[in-house]
């Protein structure tokens, strides 16, 4: 029997809650040691004296911006956790399924815009011109193309 999508039912496996549940925090636990990492490097850059040295002072302020960025995509991406652990340790509801997917869905968001502020700059250090805008809006289309076009390509 097929759904509205056309697609067999037999081809889809429907998880327990609490599998889906652990497949997500994991998904959560697999993403966050490499923002954290990226975060760190945030942080310390700054007191790099080769920071003030190479940045002018608008680009200083887009990296403060970058900063904001990936620790607002931290918080997110660490809330289905501090929401399980305090809402229901003991039980995983469709609803948590739902925020928490929806969560980490939205940390990606600041996560990719903070990634490429800060390729952009890294790469203006390393090769000002006006190049370097290209391969950042470059590689924002190529994150967006796998995180979030790629995934809702539907293949019958």
């Amino acid at each position: 029997m097929a759904d509205e999508s056309g697609r067999k039912e037999e081809d889809r496996e429907i998880v327990p809650l609490s599998r889906a549940a652990q497949y997500l925090l994991e998904e959560c636990r697999m993403v966050l040691p490499g923002i954290q990492a990226l975060f760190g490097f945030q942080l310390v850059v700054v007191f790099n004296p080769g920071f003030s040295q190479k940045l002018s002072e608008s680009q200083q302020q887009l990296h403060l911006v970058a900063v904001a960025l990936i620790a607002c995509a931290i918080a997110l991406i660490m809330a289905p956790a501090a929401y399980h652990r305090q809402r229901g340790p003991q039980q995983v509801t469709g609803r948590f399924i739902r925020l928490a997917s929806n969560l980490l869905l939205a940390s990606m968001v600041p996560l990719a815009v903070g990634i490429c502020i800060e390729f952009y700059l890294v790469g203006h250090v390393i090769y000002p011109g006006p190049l370097i805008r290209v391969a950042a809006g470059t590689l924002f289309a190529l994150i967006v193309i796998l995180w979030f076009v790629v995934p809702r390509i539907r293949r019958d």
